[in-house]
C-alpha cells in the first residue's frame, strides 16, 4: 500500500530518481569509475569540487569512510558552503568570470589527475569554466549534473554553454528543474529537494565501482577506514604514509 504521506511522497519520489539513474545511467557509471580506476593506478590524484548544496556530494567522497583516500575536495572559498554570511554571496560568487581559472592557477591539479565537478544546474560561469580550465591543462573531468536544465534554463557563462558541454564525461542525476519534489495545493511553492541525496548516491555508486575496477586489476584500491572501528585510525596512516603524494587535506 503507497504510504501518501508528504514523508511517504518524498522517498517513494527519491527512490524512483534512484532507480533512474540505477537503469539509465549504468553505462556511465561504469566509465566514470573506469576512468578514476585508471587515473589510480597511472599515479593520477583524484579531486572532486561543488559549489553550494553541490558541494555536499563532493564533502562527502573526501577523507570517507570506505572511500578513496586519494580524493580531495577542490574548493573554491566562498562558494563551498552556507557558512558563508551574507548566504547570497556564495550563489553570486558562481556567477563570477576568472574565478576557477585563479583557482586552479594556485591548485595542486596537474595534467594526469581526474576531476569531478558537481554543479546541480550546469549553468553558472563557475562550474563551466573550471571544465574548460581543467581539461586544458590535461586534467580528465567528469561532470555530474541535472541535464534538463540545459534545454530549460539559459546558461550564465560567456560563451553560452553548459557544463555538460566540456566534460569527458557526464553523470546525469535526472534531478527536475528547481529542485523540488513535491507540491501542495495550500503551499504557494514547490518543495522537497532530492538532488543531495541521488548525486552523493550516484558519486558513491562511482567509487564503488572505482575501488572494484581497480580490485579486478589486480591493484588494491587505497581505501580508509572508519576511526570509530578498532584499528581504524592504524589502517588510516598506514594508507595516508604510502600516498601521501596524491593525498593533500593532511598536513
Amino acid at each position: 500500500m503507497s504510504d501518501r504521506t508528504p514523508a511517504g511522497q518524498f522517498l517513494d519520489a527519491a527512490i524512483e530518481l534512484l532507480r533512474r539513474v540505477r537503469d539509465e545511467e549504468a553505462d556511465s557509471i561504469a566509465a566514470a569509475g573506469a576512468l578514476l580506476a585508471d587515473t589510480v593506478a597511472d599515479g593520477g590524484r583524484l579531486f572532486a569540487f561543488g559549489a553550494g548544496h553541490s558541494s555536499l556530494a563532493a564533502q562527502d567522497l573526501v577523507y570517507r569512510a570506505g572511500g578513496l583516500a586519494l580524493m580531495n575536495l577542490l574548493a573554491v572559498p566562498g562558494v563551498v558552503g552556507v557558512d558563508v554570511m551574507p548566504a547570497p554571496l556564495g550563489s553570486a560568487l558562481e556567477r563570477v568570470d576568472g574565478l576557477a581559472s585563479a583557482v586552479l592557477d594556485s591548485s595542486p591539479l596537474r595534467a594526469g589527475d581526474a576531476l569531478l565537478i558537481i554543479s546541480l544546474s550546469g549553468r553558472n560561469a563557475l562550474p563551466v569554466e573550471m571544465a574548460l580550465s581543467a581539461r586544458a591543462l590535461g586534467v580528465k573531468v567528469i561532470g555530474v549534473t541535472s541535464v534538463a536544465y540545459a534545454s530549460e534554463t539559459t546558461s550564465r557563462h560567456s560563451s553560452g554553454t553548459y557544463l555538460k558541454d566540456h566534460c569527458d564525461l557526464v553523470l546525469d542525476s535526472k534531478i527536475a528543474v528547481g529542485d523540488a519534489e513535491l507540491t501542495h495545493d495550500k503551499v504557494p511553492a514547490p518543495f522537497a529537494p532530492a538532488s543531495t541525496v541521488v548525486t552523493s548516491a550516484l558519486l558513491q555508486a562511482v567509487m564503488a565501482t572505482t575501488a572494484a575496477t581497480l580490485a579486478d586489476r589486480g591493484v588494491e584500491p587505497p581505501l580508509l577506514r572508519s576511526g570509530n572501528v578498532d584499528g581504524g585510525h592504524d589502517w588510516n596512516a598506514r594508507v595516508m604514509e604510502r600516498y601521501g603524494d596524491r593525498i593533500f587535506y593532511r598536513y
